[in-house]
This record gives structure tokens, sequence and C-alpha cells, in this order.
């Protein structure tokens, strides 16, 4: 039997972490971690040699799947694992493929560490964002900063415990700190460590099956807003980042998500 992939493929590496402007405004920006397709490559070769994985699509509906295939040497069998891509605004089908395979390396483990990324807010006096009227007088902020992961470090959850983002002038612009052996960041505000504790606790409990109501309480609504407002993240990027509708609809699964992100992400006076 193969052994775990969560054993087998190693972190990624500062260098091979891009930055992505995800939400902007006039307040700041947010900032999403993503790895490109000569990673997952680069990793493979070097994980399992360059005899000993393949890649394959299908056309499935009219959606492009990738399947990536890796040789199991013990049993000297292929073990695949696939999954879908998206279409960009530029070169239809290569984009489907290339983020088919990078979706499908995920799946194998390769960069699974991004999803425990916090929410990165940078306000907007620590980068050069602009704004432009379109043809309907609206108002459309834009940045040409380019950002970079400086340095990043990973528990022993394979979870991201520290994070240092710089711009393209080497200038910090975003840190989170490494924790503490509790388990929170070194802030030194106990109460506010216990309050997020038991908020996560509560989103853990399984929502009732069949109640047909909102998953999450007003309280927790409450809660989610507090977090918004100590760390300067707006609702829009929370809803841009896991693709929420209505966030008073949001399973309590997903608000625990939401919550544990915001809860590694700095106060915005300390940003």
């Amino acid at each position: 039997m193969m052994k775990m992939e969560k054993d087998l493929i190693r972190l990624l590496k500062a260098e091979e972490i891009e930055c992505r402007i995800s939400v902007i405004n006039e307040k700041g920006l947010s900032l999403l971690l993503y790895k490109d397709a000569r990673v997952d490559q680069k990793i493979l070769d070097e994980t399992f040699g360059a005899f000993g994985w393949k890649r394959s699509h299908q056309c499935i509906d009219g959606n492009l799947y990738c399947t990536v295939e890796i040789l199991d040497k013990e049993s000297g069998q292929w073990v695949a694992k696939q999954d879908v891509g998206t279409t960009g605004y530029a070169e239809k089908e290569k984009s489907q493929a290339s983020d088919s395979f990078k979706r499908a390396c995920f799946n194998w483990g390769i960069g699974r560490e991004l999803y425990t990324a916090p929410f990165i807010w940078i306000s907007a006096d620590r980068v050069a964002i602009q704004m432009k009227e379109g043809l309907n007088k609206e108002k459309r902020y834009y940045c040409n900063d380019h950002f970079s992961v400086s340095s990043i470090q990973y528990n022993e959850d394979r979870e991201i415990s520290s994070l240092v983002i710089v711009n393209d002038k080497g200038q910090s612009v975003y840190a989170m700190k490494p924790k503490d052996d509790s388990g929170t960041a070194n802030s030194g505000k106990g109460k506010a460590a216990d309050a997020d504790n038991n908020r996560k606790k509560a989103a853990q409990k399984k929502p009732q099956e069949g109640s047909g109501k909102p998953s999450i309480s007003k309280d927790q609504m409450a809660s989610l807003q507090a977090e918004l407002d100590r760390t300067g993240v707006t609702m829009e990027t929370v809803q841009e980042r896991y693709k929420i509708k209505e966030p008073g609809n949001m399973s309590e699964e997903l608000y625990g998500k939401v919550m544990n992100a915001l809860k590694r992400t700095k106060t915005a006076e300390a940003a």
C-alpha cells in the first residue's frame, strides 16, 4: 500500500508560493496564496521520479478534467486522483488544462497547506492603491504593487504557523507571528484567545438536520462581525474567498473555517 501522501509530499518553500490580489477597495486589499503548475511538476519529479507519475486529460460534460497517476512501486500499480479545472479569461483550453492539473495535485497533497493560510489583509497605508472611474463613473480600485512570500513556517500538523509577505521593494507588508505552546498567537490577550476557543467549539457543533433554518445564530454572526472589525477584513473578502452568497446561511463547518482563519489574522492596528 502506498505511503500516506501526507508524509510523502513535502511542504512548499517560500519561493514556490505566489501572491494574488483577491479583493481591493479604498481601505486596503486582501491576498491569496497559490502555486503554479511548474511547482507541481517539480515536486512530482523529485518525489516520485520523472517516470513515477503521469497525467492525462478527459473532457466530461463539457468540462476538462485532469488525472494524475502515481506509480506504487510496492504493488506495481498506478494510483489515480482526478479533478476538474475552471476557465480563465485568456486561452481557455490552456487555462482549464493547467487549473485541472493543479487541482489534481492538490488532491495528492501538493500545496494543501495553503488552505490553512490566514486572511491576508493589507491596509491602504502599506500599499499604493489607485482609483479610476469607469464609463458609468463607477469607482474601480487597482494596485500595481507585486507581493511575494519572504518566509513561511509550518507546525507539526502541516498548518501555516508563521508568514511574512513583502512588496517588490522588499518591505514587509504583512507578518503572521508564530503561535506559542498553547496554540494561540503571542499577543498577550488571554481573554480574546479564550473567546476564540469558545467560538471555535460552538462552530464545531453539528447543525440539526432538517431544520430548514440558517445554520448560524445571531450570536455567531455578532462574533464574526467582531472578528472582522478587529482584523479589518471586510465581509466581501470573506464572501469572495469562500464563495458565500448569504453569510447568515453558511454552515457550521464553514463558519468554523472562517473564524479559525480570522483568529490567525492580526489586529488591524497591529497589521
